[in-house]
């Protein structure tokens, strides 16, 4: 007898629908498994035929095949377990082939028939509405991640018995609710700007970077804070918006990184990999293409601490996606594509000692010692750095007051109203939310200047020998400054504060 019933495959972000067909014909009692399935699959046929006894039922006497299509796509992981059981059952007229009628399964089976976790819930729930599956069983671990999804059913499965029960109408599954995204709380747990003393200048420029969506670079020696602000700069952005949350909660699902009791991602991602990270573990990669830590920081904040300690090859690598805020991974396999529209903020010392330039102890390195180590990091990746700001050391008088300073909550109000000005100005525009999306023909539009500016900018653009990324950057970071301040249009004092923030020429620093 045949038996068909539907699941799905992540590719890349997405859903792909899988046709999963069990037959069952005469034959010694043998299972076999098509259509392009990895060893996991493989292994689903020992897992499922335990299951289907362990749980109180027959698994196929006789010899079974199951069919995964289409069959050029790649099936990997166990999430199979539970539509080929459910096929199983069906072939052998265990449950009715008709309660399998517009229905998604996904779910990885124990030996006990049990229903355990799997990735990538939230593509395959947005798959189901979006192919007109009424009905999606998963496990129930998985179940308020998928009810995110309006518009289908989603029913938490415990059990592989369970699910038997529900479909022969012996005891039914109560449906998992939908969860308005804009009802999940926000967990705000990081370092206040009150509690950093000093440093007023480098929390400005972390203000404008945040209002913006600006890179940042920060350079100073050890012990200055730099860690510490960068830290501190998500407390001042921007919730994420709904569309961006389930955005990044996509992501987190298919990298499997989405904790059990975090449905949804509210808060923006900040993500600080430590430098021995390979080039693939930032950018994504492997056999079968996963995102990596630029993705895992879309619409968030990548940290890069002590940045020259990283690979040259794995900078270099970032240099597409600052640009483009998508990388493609391609492979013999095929090519995948993931968002990588992060923050960039990175810190170093300005020497291998990290005293170079300090007021109070000595640098012990020599002049060629201290160009290798600023050359670690290439003149096109600091080009694509908007923000370049040193961080003295703080004087100790600073740091035994008792004085606080202004909080993150005021600041991030002040960031919140800039932005939403951006979200007006770029209403109706796809992928485009602040001033450091803007494109050229974007500045064009919304960042004209004045006779005075423009000299302002040509005179600055010879005197620094600013290329024309340069240039467009200064522009779109002056837009934020002039948003920060309210002011329609770029005036002289908010190009000046833009100018600042770029390195000057011979040297970081200068």
């Amino acid at each position: 007898m045949l038996a068909r019933v539907f699941s799905g495959a992540v590719i890349g972000l997405d859903g792909v629908v899988v046709e999963v067909e069990v037959d069952t014909g005469s034959g010694l009692p043998k299972t076999t498994i098509v259509g392009l399935p990895d060893a996991a699959v493989q292994e689903s046929k020992e897992r499922v035929a335990a299951a289907i006894k362990n749980a109180g039922f027959h698994p196929p006497s006789n010899k079974v095949t199951v069919n995964l299509a289409p069959a050029s796509v790649r099936k990997i992981g166990p999430v199979y377990d539970l539509p080929i059981a459910a096929a199983m059952l069906a072939a052998t007229g265990q449950i009715p082939a008709e309660s399998l009628e517009d229905t998604l399964l996904i779910g990885e089976l124990s030996l006990d028939g049990t229903v355990r976790h799997v990735r990538g819930v939230l593509p395959m729930a947005a798959l189901a509405r979006a192919e007109g599956y009424t009905r999606l069983f998963v496990p129930a671990e998985d179940a308020p991640e998928a009810a995110l999804v309006p518009e289908v059913e989603v029913y938490p499965v415990s059990g592989l018995r369970e699910l038997v029960q529900h479909l022969t109408g012996f005891a039914p599954i109560a449906r998992q609710t939908f969860t308005p995204p804009e009802t999940f709380e926000l967990d705000r747990m990081t370092t206040d700007f009150a509690e950093i003393k000093g440093q007023e200048h480098v929390k400005r420029a972390l203000e404008v970077a945040a209002a913006g969506g600006h890179n940042v670079l920060l350079v100073g020696p050890p012990g200055s804070g730099k860690t510490l602000m960068a830290r501190a700069l998500p407390g001042i952005l921007p919730p994420l918006t709904l569309e961006e949350a389930l955005d990044v909660t996509r992501i987190y699902s298919v990298a499997d990184q989405l904790p059990a009791d975090v449905p949804l991602v509210r808060e923006r991602p900040f993500r600080a990999p430590h430098h021995t990270i390979s080039h693939a573990g930032l950018v994504g990669g492997g056999n079968w293409p996963q995102p990596g830590e630029i993705s895992l920081a879309h619409r968030g904040v990548l940290f890069l601490d002590e940045m020259p300690e990283f690979g040259q090859r794995v900078l270099e690598v970032m240099r597409q996606p600052l640009e483009d805020k998508t990388v493609t991974i391609s492979r013999a396999q095929g090519a995948s594509t993931f968002p990588a529209n992060f923050q960039l903020v990175g810190a170093m010392n300005p020497c291998p000692c990290g005293y170079y330039g300090d007021a109070v102890k000595p640098c012990t390195c020599n002049h060629s010692l201290i160009t290798r180590y600023q050359k670690r990091l290439s003149g096109p990746l600091l080009d694509r750095i908007d923000i370049h700001v040193e961080v003295p050391r703080v004087e100790h008088q600073k740091l035994s007051e008792d004085r606080r300073g202004e909080s993150s909550a005021s600041i991030r109000a002040r960031v919140a109203a800039a932005r939403v000005r951006q979200q007006a100005r770029f209403a109706g525009l796809k992928d485009m939310t602040c001033n450091a999306d803007m494109g050229p023909g974007e500045v064009r539009q919304h960042c004209g200047l004045d006779e005075t500016g423009q000299n302002l900018v040509n005179s600055a653009v010879k005197q620094m020998q600013l290329s024309a990324r340069a240039y467009h950057r200064i522009l779109k970071l002056a837009r934020t400054i002039a948003d920060l301040a309210e002011a329609e249009t770029i005036g002289p004092a908010h190009l000046a504060e833009a100018l600042q923030y770029r390195p000057r020429l011979g040297g970081m620093m200068g």
